[in-house]
């Protein structure tokens, strides 16, 4: 059964969680929660390939991250939430 669709705040903020697996741990060691802020940092201030800075695709006003899950206060820009949270995803899978 497919999940229930998002809907859409009309402030653009939302509260996002990313769940292990049956509350299996997503981070292991520093270096893991190193990995995932530095693809976050990557949405908020993004480089181009000539190291010159590009619009942000969103704002993040607190994340709090644990062992098994991340909990995020994001707002959406011109980018889609979907596709700001795909690109984390992607990046630390």
């Amino acid at each position: 059964m497919p999940r229930k669709s998002r809907e859409n705040s009309g402030t653009g903020i939302y509260h996002v969680m990313l769940k292990g697996i049956n509350r299996q741990n997503i981070f292991y060691d520093i270096d893991d929660y190193e990995c995932f802020l530095d693809l976050l940092r990557r949405q908020i201030n993004p480089i181009d390939d000539n190291n010159k800075y590009l619009p942000s695709r969103c704002t993040v006003y607190a994340y709090c991250l644990m062992p098994n899950h991340v909990h995020l206060l994001i707002r959406e820009k011109d980018d889609s939430l979907a596709t700001v949270m795909k690109s984390i995803g992607v990046g630390y899978a």
